[in-house]
């Protein structure tokens, strides 16, 4: 099977664009981020509702895609331990020594830590619950913050081999190639419907918490597309055809997105009582959710389909990116909260303060990757890397990395 290079592109991208949105998240008006700065900015609300829409399902069909290409046809009890290790090492240990530094901060910001951060490692390890601690997760003794994804994917990888033999059975890959044939254009968009459903039936009983337990809306969401990455993968026709609609699926994604923020917008700015007699009887909230959905799905068509387009083939830079986005990813949101943390009470300016935490973000990212984690062999694994060749030589860069 040739290089995907396209969807080794859109994997480093999709991750580039995930450390910009959490830095959001420290300027977002009623921020729930772990830590907050006095410069709010209410734009970025809509700004992080365009990219939020498919930024994780993204990920998910990019990681079932990746599977669906390199997974070998036997040796799945190797796969499933090669997996386990690839995902559950890093992520108890950044659990433990990574994420543990975005909780110290933010206790220490809301006033529930006091300063001392080895005093608070020294508790925090001992993993158990902080009743008088106010930091995410504290009620669990650990938290694991935006390493959630790992978590997820593993029970998607493990979930995904258990039902390998129905998916790879001859009416499963027929379903697959009739699915990846549709007569017309629109028919891509029906699944939609599925996703429209899921924000109807269980976004309001089972809000997002990513706590993995009980979080069945985003369970359905993502492990639909997580699914479909894998049934697709290998569908040539498939490919071809949505790169064939990769205007008109741009164009509705779009179209979807306008609504879905003018409603947000007129249901936020406009009263109740200015909305016309014969308009305030109609389902606004349906049709808020059925432009998400739509949005959602037709931008994920959209950027793969454009993906395929401008970004398959080889690239230079694109094997040293691919193997330092596991590290990057569990380094980020660390980063991004010490500086904020640093940085805040410096009162810099709305502009400086958040140019400062991107370019600290991505400078320490890029050097404990280069210079320390690639560099020390104990370290390669605990952070998604290949273990070093013999004679101390490490792995060439390739693209295997968070799938």
């Amino acid at each position: 099977m040739p290089r995907r290079h396209d969807i080794d592109a859109l994997r480093v991208a999709a991750f580039a664009i995930l450390i910009l949105y959490h830095v959001s998240g420290v300027y977002q008006v009623d921020s729930d981020f772990h830590i907050a700065s006095s410069y709010r900015h209410e734009w970025l609300d809509y700004v992080r509702i365009v990219f939020n829409r498919w930024r994780m399902p993204l990920l998910f069909a990019i990681s079932g895609i990746a599977i669906g290409l390199s997974l070998p046809g036997r040796g799945l009890a190797q796969f499933a331990l090669r997996r386990s290790l690839r995902l559950l090492l890093p992520l108890a240990f950044g659990m433990l020594f990574i994420v543990s530094v975005q909780a110290y901060c933010e206790g220490v910001a809301k006033g529930t830590l006091e300063p001392g951060f080895l005093r608070f490692l020294g508790r925090y390890l001992q993993v158990r619950p902080w009743p008088e601690a106010g930091f995410s997760g504290a009620e669990y003794g650990i938290t694991w913050n935006h390493l959630w994804y790992l978590a997820y994917l593993w029970v998607y990888s493990m979930a995904l081999l258990a039902l390998m033999p129905l998916l790879d059975s001859r009416p499963g890959t027929r379903l697959a190639t009739w699915l990846a044939r549709p007569r017309h254009g629109a028919l891509m968009l029906l699944p939609a419907g599925l996703f429209f459903g899921y924000l109807v039936v269980l976004a309001p009983r089972f809000p997002p918490t990513h706590a993995l337990v009980g979080d069945w809306y985003l369970h359905a969401e993502y492990f639909s597309v997580f699914l479909f990455g894998y049934a697709m993968a290998r569908q040539d026709a498939f490919w071809t055809r949505l790169q064939d609609l990769r205007w008109p699926m741009l164009a509705v994604a779009f179209a979807a997105i306008c609504v879905e923020l003018l409603l947000k917008a007129a249901g936020q700015y406009l009263p109740a009582g200015d909305i016309p007699p014969a308009l305030a009887h109609l389902p606004w909230g349906r049709i808020e959710r059925g432009a998400r959905a739509l949005y959602m799905w037709s931008a994920l068509l959209a950027i793969f389909a454009w993906g395929h387009t401008l970004l398959n083939r080889p690239m230079r830079w694109l094997p040293y990116a691919s193997e330092a986005v596991y590290p990057w990813y569990i380094l980020h949101q660390s980063l991004i909260v010490l500086v904020a943390y640093w940085l805040i009470p410096l009162r810099l300016g709305a502009w400086l303060e958040p140019a400062l935490v991107t370019l600290a973000t991505i400078g320490g990212c890029l050097l404990l990757h280069e210079f320390v984690i690639r560099r020390v062999s104990l370290l390669r694994p605990l952070f998604g890397l290949k273990p070093e060749l013999s004679g101390g030589r490490t792995a060439t860069p390739v693209a295997a990395t968070i799938r």
